[in-house]
């Protein structure tokens, strides 16, 4: 089992500089455009009106963030959380309007940066948290796959007897 800190694996100033780059890219896609209000959304709600490419452009400059966090030595589980962040912002995000709306609201880069943050800070605890997240996800996943798969087949085993 790994138990460095996310430092130990790159020399101080290029971890930090990488960060700085990943806060900065954050930041302009969820946080850097200013409403009326106070309320702030990024390029990444704007790059998602676009219908059908925009969330997967999204997605693969979140993507981004994911990459360098494996490179800095990021544990398989908070990379799986930080996907599945990107995964539940692109899917919900693909419906038009309210997946706009929630796109705009979710921030699954900010989150992704924070769960970086709290591993370099607590890797034990944050490596912890991040493997419930994803045994409950995964869970969650397989009874939705069930059920959808479940219906039809009651709704064909009702047909079959009433005929």
């Amino acid at each position: 089992m790994k138990t460095a800190s996310v430092l130990s694996a790159q020399p101080i100033a290029d971890t930090r500089e990488r960060l700085r780059r990943m806060r900065a890219l954050a930041w302009l896609l969820d946080n850097s455009i200013a409403l009326p209000g106070g309320y702030r959304i990024g390029l990444d709600a704007l790059i998602g009106l676009l219908p059908g490419i925009g969330d997967v452009i999204g997605a693969l400059l979140s993507a981004y963030i994911v990459n360098e966090a494996r490179s800095l030595g990021a544990p398989r589980a908070v990379l799986l959380r930080m996907m599945g962040n990107i995964a539940i912002e692109t899917v919900i995000g693909s419906i038009p309007i309210a997946g706009d709306l929630f796109d705009a609201a979710f921030k699954a880069n900010l989150r992704n940066i924070a769960l970086l943050e709290r591993y370099h800070f607590d890797p034990v605890g944050s490596r912890r948290r991040s493997r419930w997240f994803v045994v409950s996800f995964s869970a969650l996943l397989a009874c939705i796959a069930l059920f959808v798969i479940a219906i039809p087949v009651l709704v064909i085993a009702l047909l079959v007897k009433a005929l």
